[in-house]
């Protein structure tokens, strides 16, 4: 019992352990950045020394969440862009507020679990929009810069869904494989410069939607969060190999290091940062 509670030698070292990322001062774009993966995404890369620019749609939920960033005392920059990416008029408000950028992360997306039969034309089409369009629109404005400076990262933000097609959220997981191969054929025209486009598979996270989920079902079947959670790797992501949901912390690190010069070997890869939940090699 004495030699559990024993402090291990490394104890209060953390901070001289830290692998410096290189990210100092290097402007980054996270889209849909005011909660869950994405709102890790920007703490972790703010930690480094990024300078962030949050984005959400109302001034409200920015602030809230630059209040946030600060209190966590982030050694870098933090910013406020207030704009439904999501559509063709936020696109460009981004770009005429920040005509340049050097890290992309495009994190802004949408689910919902509906029967296929029950998808209008409607679903398809905003789907489209929001999780493939909002990072092709500014894809399209950045990565010509990134390539006349010979530098810059744009990391989208797909999901295990993209390869395991969920019954319940087809039009979902369509976008998301969809964001893989907009990645790779972006990355596809890097060749040769110190650019990359990549792109980052999480598996089932502990984001806001996924939590506000779970309570409501957890509720509705009278059970508490840890069994819920039990359950459902049992019989929805049975072969995840984590058993249990990511936090966003651990997805944010893994992107933290792709947008990184460090990460100077790795384009037009799709990282799997999963749970083990995809069993294909």
């Amino acid at each position: 019992m004495l030699a559990s509670k024993r402090a291990s030698p490394l104890h209060g070292l953390s901070h001289l352990m830290r692998m410096d990322l290189q990210l100092e001062g290097k402007r980054a774009l996270v889209t849909g950045s005011t909660a869950g993966i994405g709102y890790a995404i920007a703490e972790a890369l703010a930690k480094e020394g990024s300078t962030v620019i949050v984005n959400g749609r109302t001034p409200q939920r920015v602030d809230a969440a630059i209040a946030k960033l600060k209190s966590a005392r982030v050694r870098g920059k933090v910013e406020g862009l207030a704009a439904d990416l999501g559509t063709a008029d936020g696109a460009r408000q981004a770009i005429e507020r920040y005509p340049e950028v050097e890290i992309l992360v495009n994190n802004l997306g949408i689910f919902e679990a509906k029967p296929f039969e029950q998808i209008s034309d409607a679903d398809w089409f905003h789907f489209f929009e929001v999780n493939i369009l909002s990072g092709v629109r500014l894809s399209r404005h950045y990565l010509p810069k990134m390539k006349q400076r010979n530098w810059g990262r744009i990391v989208f933000i797909s999901s295990e869904s993209a390869l395991q097609i969920p019954a319940e959220m087809i039009h979902y997981g369509m976008t998301k494989t969809a964001q893989l191969s907009v990645a790779r054929g972006l990355a596809e025209t890097t060749m040769g410069t110190k650019v990359t486009v990549n792109s980052i598979l999480p598996g089932p996270t502990a984001s806001e939607g996924v939590e506000e989920f779970v309570s409501q079902m957890t509720t509705q079947q009278g059970t508490d969060r840890a069994g819920f959670e039990r359950e459902f790797f049992r019989s929805v992501r049975p072969s995840s190999l984590l058993q249990r949901f990511e936090s966003p912390e651990e997805i944010a690190a893994l992107v933290a290091f792709v947008c990184s010069p460090l990460s100077s070997a790795t384009n037009g890869a799709a990282l799997r940062a999963d749970g083990g939940v995809v069993r294909a090699i």
